[in-house]
């Protein structure tokens, strides 16, 4: 059973433990990113990465045509679930006149309206994303398919036959 929270004059303590609001949330990210799986921090390679020995370390993130595509249908997909689940127009009905004091109606329509925005920018935005990165996906084939058509060029170029028997 949780016990009540309450405000006191320096600020917002919860469960009676007598930490404020931010030192809570500060211990609460502490556990959380110490119980988070180094395999899903792909900002940074982890400290044994920093040699060259031209493999990917561990965790790391290694991108290929498949999952760049993959994603962008992901970011499309969500854009259309977004789309799919908007907000109902008629959600502010109750907070109209004369149910709503004038100045509230005004204030919640107006926040209807800014919300509503708001929502359409992150549906553009996660289309948009989509196709950033399926024309990046695009560019990767390239720059991979110029990087093995050097490789064998550079076989061709450079290479010399040598027989079994020769070995």
């Amino acid at each position: 059973m949780m016990e009540p929270t309450f405000q006191g004059r320096t600020g917002i303590r919860s469960r009676g433990n007598g930490l404020s609001f931010a030192e809570e949330w500060a211990q609460l990210k502490a556990d959380a990113l110490a119980r988070q799986p180094t395999a899903t921090q792909i900002d940074h390679l982890p400290p044994e990465a920093s040699g060259d020995t031209g493999a990917p370390a561990a965790g790391s993130l290694v991108a290929n045509a498949t999952s760049i595509n993959g994603n962008a249908n992901l970011l499309i997909e969500i854009a259309g679930f977004l789309h799919e689940g908007r907000p109902d127009a008629e959600l502010t009905t109750m907070a109209r006149l004369p149910r709503a004091h004038e100045e509230v109606a005004r204030q919640v329509a107006r926040f209807a309206t800014f919300a509503d925005d708001q929502y359409l920018d992150a549906v553009a935005l996660f289309a948009a994303l989509s196709t950033r990165l399926r024309t990046a996906g695009g560019g990767f084939v390239e720059v991979d398919g110029d990087t093995a058509r050097h490789f064998l060029d550079n076989i061709l170029r450079y290479g010399q036959y040598v027989a079994p028997e020769a070995r």
